[in-house]
């Protein structure tokens, strides 16, 4: 246990924490309206989720791959059964119970990277370049293909996006030949303009034309990215101070709890802490990265892998959106957005990072010959 617990890398839960921190402040100052409910509620799930946390960093990461065909199968129910929810915004993503809303797309996230590093490990029994085999490659692919199709009809492209930005980091890990890489490069490059044009509902269209042209419709359709930018350039250097925001306490900024949180930061903290946030993330992603490097086996690498993906994703997605640099999806910030199922989830997978990192054997120093943690 001792050993266990110097070999934890203790910066992602405390990266983590601190990224948790300047979200409770940013939705004190975009809550005080509605008597800090989501502030409230946001605290409750932080407390459930370090709970979560804890147990599943004290369970060895190889039982949770084990049992993850039973995890995947769940959250393929799961995702069946959302279907037939009361629409939310559009979208059938969440089940509601007693106040508070479960995702299923978001837990899910957890279990099929669990079961993608399952599936992947057994396909390489007789060496890691077995995945290259096309029939392999494929079944790994339909791992992540079922859940992402069943999410797309909520719909919600966003989450969906993350399980294929997950898919491709562990892909990548896992050995696979650079010309399946140049193909799908070659595949997106001539599929994106014809997805655009016959198979993207109407407002997913819309999202990408305000992206492109935000001022050509500033009191509708790009009127949210235009106030995010407002917002972001507002706070200059040091911000205009907790509860002093325009754009945030005016009512400008929509939804400011949760895909735009982060212009609430950019304008009221400032440039110094929405770098801060920034730089943040990308100090988490380099040691999930790490440690996918160390793990003492393929399982805890391509798990490690698949979680800096999502992180990765989410980070640029939501903080490109805000700034005009990306097409708005609906993807929060993780651990600084209001969610409870992504706090949730994205605990988990620090719980499975902490887990993974104890239980590895510190391979830098390990003797010349050894091939534990190497990609």
């Amino acid at each position: 246990m001792s050993r266990n617990l110097k070999n934890v890398e203790w910066w992602i839960l405390v990266l983590a924490i601190l990224l948790c921190i300047v979200g409770f402040v940013a939705l004190y100052s975009a809550t005080q309206s509605d008597n800090f409910e989501y502030l409230r509620k946001q605290i409750i799930w932080f407390v459930v989720s370090l709970v979560i946390m804890i147990i599943v960093s004290f369970i060895d990461y190889k039982i949770l791959v084990k049992i993850s065909p039973i995890l995947y199968g769940l959250s393929l129910l799961l995702l069946v059964a959302v279907l037939f929810t009361k629409s939310i915004n559009g979208a059938s993503s969440w089940f509601n119970i007693g106040g508070f809303s479960l995702q299923p797309g978001e837990i899910a996230k957890a279990t099929v990277i669990l079961f993608l590093a399952y599936v992947i490990a057994r396909l390489q029994i007789n060496g890691k370049e077995e995945i290259n085999k096309i029939w392999k490659l494929a079944i790994a692919i339909a791992v992540v293909t079922v859940p992402v199709l069943l999410i797309v009809l909520q719909p919600d492209f966003g989450t969906a996006m993350t399980y294929i930005v997950s898919l491709i980091m562990v892909l990548f890990v896992s050995g696979l030949d650079k010309k399946y890489i140049i193909a799908a490069v070659i595949l997106v490059v001539v599929a994106v303009p014809l997805i655009y044009q016959f198979v993207l509902p109407t407002h997913a269209k819309t999202r990408i034309d305000v992206f492109l042209h935000p001022e050509s419709d500033p009191k509708g359709s790009g009127y949210n990215i235009i106030q995010s930018k407002l917002a972001i350039g507002a706070g200059e250097l040091t911000g205009m101070g907790l509860l002093n925001g325009n754009q945030t306490q005016l009512g400008y900024l929509s939804p400011k709890t949760t895909d735009f949180i982060y212009p609430v930061i950019g304008e009221e903290m400032g440039f110094v802490v929405s770098a801060a946030v920034i730089v943040a993330y990308v100090f988490l992603i380099n040691k999930i990265l790490y440690v996918a490097k160390t793990a003492r086996d393929d399982y805890g690498s391509y798990i490690a892998a698949g979680i800096a993906g999502i992180f990765f994703f989410h980070m640029a997605e939501n903080i490109g959106m805000t700034m005009g640099l990306l097409p708005i999806t609906g993807v929060p910030l993780l651990f600084v957005s209001y969610g409870g199922s992504s706090l949730l989830t994205s605990f988990i997978c620090i719980g499975l990072l902490l887990n993974i990192s104890g239980n590895r054997k510190k391979t830098i120093y390990m003797a010349k010959g050894s091939d534990y943690g190497s990609f």
